[in-house]
């Protein structure tokens, strides 16, 4: 589980908004610009459009420009000594590894895209302008290009790793083939691409999602025909069989056969059997699936996994120490096996290498992707504990046991012990996957975290990375001094309650076997949101994501974030952090530290209705859905807690009006009654009441919130960030490994990428 922070969302009409004037369809236009020339600028032809407005259109074009920040690192590693730097160095290479896998995981023309752009890098030699100035590109076109770029290789595909949804060029489809007739092979690459840059004409496929509801999906390739409910049945027959499902794909042939690919370097089931046992293919005699083949495909991936296999051996090899070797050990075979069973054991030991210098963690963790909410994309990353921030984190660490009876529910849904976690501050060395996140709570496997524990990591110089000329919409004047001076404190106090309270508290009352429970069934525990005995409960083989399914994503986020918003109302919590001395000061330094955590939280569910499909009417990003729900909360709360005001018929003052005096009164009281709901229905596995209240709260309708609030959160969206990452060199004849940096530039994160492949 993972924080990311991007604006959250808005809700059903519940903002006391008091114009209702329709909003006039605009035509189609060409989008905003700052270059000289607008001779390349996007004039898409309408064919490929249809069926949208400029104001629809807008929102998938790509950042003009995007914002480039580069992650600090060179002193941090320069620190660490030639062991761990080759370590360090080995982990880094095994999840750059695994970038081509998320290409493939995001879009089936995202890897042709990704060569295109490296192979006219290439051609470039550097000079991109001198390129362009051959083929006859002017200025603006190859601006174009560079955005799109930069975008895409920080999004590792064509589609926003925070929303989900597609991103096109702001330049005609011409200024891409000119640029591509430099090079035979990037003409192509662009070719293999079949399109796809540019099209739009198919609404629905600007979304990931179900195949079946019109969306894009490639965790279930080649497969046009395959429904919910079938991945769902499937899904149930792996749980029965003890068949994990995150490293897996599923793909139904012709002829009505389920292939579960598995991802691995072997390409045949291995010689002493794999996670199901020696057998590959199963008839299925009963239920939905009567009658049909499973088959179990191992090789997904194969070449990748091969590479990743190979440089977690090294790693091994230049371990701190025992446990690390037996993590990477567990990580070779699960890599190379397709054995989820053998990563689950590199989790157990890596929950136990505590304090490191090197933290890592790879593969195919995190499912907010898939559809189905239960097949991860591939991560792994690399990163130096900052030993000064984390000191601070240590004591949160010390504080949880103190903090969490505070939370809105008896000890009876809550873990009998809590299990210190590691909590260590990191700085990125690399970072593979869609998007990095802020923070992180791993690892997501249920009897691991209730019974052995879990790390949290926050990732500092992601943290403090800043864009340059950073606009604050819908923040009032009288708010901008406060909120600018310690959001990034607010935000820090945020990540940590988050991820250590928020994701590392709680309980699953469960039939962990049959006929043997973790609670006392024959006097269950009355629930504090129905003052009666509890009547639902995990069953033997459920997990929470098993139950809850795709929602499973969003709903825990929401319940973390409401976890952290609810515990930094505790003064004494802010005194870890080194604001106050712990007793209550709404109006001091620590009052100042969590109005800005409240005002951040208010304005994320703002402004993340830009993650909301009106066409679909669906979520795009699960962390958004929770801050939208959240923001709902804060609006429903008692005595005018939180309000939108506006006086423009279009809303372009909108404003959030926040009343810091309440914070602690109505405000955590609303925060503190949703928390309580969200938790009592996971903790009792009641997936009805549960899913249908998450629902209610994160509904966003298409009047206010779906047209006129989304109009303006739209046209005053700002960038998201591209980070770009160094790399590093290993000198096979004396074993130092060197790190080289790149310029924070459109180009730099280019090269960045170009060197990763020599």
């Amino acid at each position: 589980m993972r924080l990311s922070f991007r604006a959250p969302l808005p809700s059903r009409g519940l903002l006391r908004l008091t114009s209702s004037a329709p909003t006039a369809r605009p035509s189609l236009g060409r989008p905003s610009t700052d270059l000289k020339s607008t001779r390349s600028l996007l004039p898409l032809q309408p064919r490929r459009l249809f069926n949208m407005n400029s104001q629809e259109l807008t929102q998938y074009y790509a950042d003009a420009p995007p914002a480039v920040v580069r992650l600090e690192i060179e002193k941090h590693f320069n620190a660490l000594d030639d062991k761990a730097k080759r370590y360090a160095h080995f982990i880094s290479r095994a999840s750059l590894a695994g970038n081509r896998i998320v290409l493939r995981q995001v879009s089936p023309e995202s890897e042709s895209i990704y060569d295109f752009i490296i192979t006219l890098h290439r051609a470039a030699a550097g000079d991109w302008k001198g390129l362009a100035k051959k083929v006859g590109v002017d200025e603006a076109g190859l601006s174009a290009f560079l955005q799109y770029a930069a975008q895409f290789l920080g999004n590792s595909g064509n589609y926003k790793s925070f929303g989900d949804s597609k991103f096109i060029p702001r330049c005609d489809e011409s200024v891409f083939t000119t640029l591509a007739s430099a090079s035979p092979e990037a003409e192509k690459y662009l070719k293999a691409t079949d399109g796809a840059i540019f099209s739009a004409d198919k609404p629905g496929l600007l979304h990931l999602g179900f195949t079946d509801e019109g969306h894009l999906t490639t965790y279930y390739p080649d497969s046009p025909s395959i429904t919910k409910d079938e991945i769902d049945a499937v899904a149930k027959w792996m749980q029965v069989k003890g068949l994990l499902p995150e490293n897996t794909r599923l793909r139904k042939t012709e002829d009505g056969v389920f292939e579960l690919l598995i991802a691995s370097a072997i390409t045949s089931l291995p010689a002493d059997g794999g996670d199901a046992g020696k057998e590959a293919e199963f008839v299925i005699s009963e239920g939905p699936l009567e009658g049909k083949t499973i088959k179990l495909v191992y090789g997904d991936y194969s070449k990748e996994m091969a590479e990743i296999t190979k440089n977690i051996k090294k790693a091994a090899e230049n371990a701190e120490n025992e446990t690390q070797v037996k993590m990477h050990t567990a990580y070779a075979k699960s890599f190379e096996e397709g054995s989820l069973l053998a990563f689950k054991d590199s989790q157990r030991y890596w929950v136990k290498d505590q304090g490191p210098m090197v933290e890592s963690n790879i593969g195919f963790i995190e499912t907010y992707r898939d559809p189905a909410g239960i097949r991860g994309e591939w991560e792994g990353f690399a990163a130096v504990v900052n030993q000064d921030r984390t000191r601070a984190f240590g004591e949160l660490v010390r504080s949880a046991p103190s903090l969490i009876p505070l939370l809105p529910w008896g000890k009876d849904f809550e873990k009998d012990k809590f299990l210190s976690p590691d909590f260590t501050s990191l700085e990125v060395l690399t970072f593979c996957g869609s998007g990095i996140p802020a923070g992180i709570n791993i690892p997501n496997y249920d009897d691991i975290r209730q019974l052995e524990g879990f790390k949290n990591v926050s990732l500092g110089n992601v943290l403090s990375a800043k864009a340059p000329d950073e606009k604050i919409p819908f923040i009032a004047e009288s708010d901008l001094e406060v909120y600018k001076k310690y959001r990034d404190a607010s935000f820090e106090v945020q990540v940590g309650l988050h991820e250590l309270t928020g994701h590392g508290c709680g309980k699953l009352l469960q039939e962990t076997a049959p006929g043997v429970y973790n609670f006392d069934v024959k006097n269950p525990p009355v629930s504090p949101v129905t003052g009666k005995p509890i009547t639902t409960w995990y069953k033997p083989g459920q997990t929470w994501g098993s139950v809850f399914g795709g929602l499973a994503g969003a709903y825990e986020e929401c319940r973390a974030e409401l976890v952290a918003m609810h515990l930094s109302c505790e003064f004494s919590a802010l005194k870890i952090f080194g604001f106050g001395d712990g007793s209550t000061d709404i109006d001091g330094e620590a009052g100042d530290v969590l109005y800005a955590s409240y005002l951040s939280m208010a304005r994320a569910g703002l402004t993340s209705i830009e993650f909301w499909d009106p066409k679909s009417q669906k979520w795009g990003q699960p962390h958004c859905q929770a801050r939208f729900a959240i923001l709902k909360s804060f609006l429903e709360a008692e005595d005018d807690f939180c309000k939108l005001e506006y006086k423009n018929e279009d809303l372009s003052d909108l404003t959030i009006r926040l009343d810091r005096s309440k914070i602690l009164t109505s405000g955590r009281k609303a925060v503190g009654d949703f928390l309580q709901k969200l938790h009592i229905y996971k903790s009792t596995a009641d997936v009805e009441t549960g899913s249908k209240f998450f629902t209610e709260m994160s509904n966003v309708g298409l009047e206010y919130w779906g047209t006129k609030v989304r109009n303006v959160v739209l046209k005053n969206k700002q960038p998201r960030k591209v980070f770009v990452q160094a790399n590093t060199y290993l000198d096979e004849k004396t074993g130092q490994v060197t790190i080289k940096h790149y310029e924070p530039t459109l180009e730099g994160v280019i090269e960045s990428w170009a060197d990763r492949e020599e």
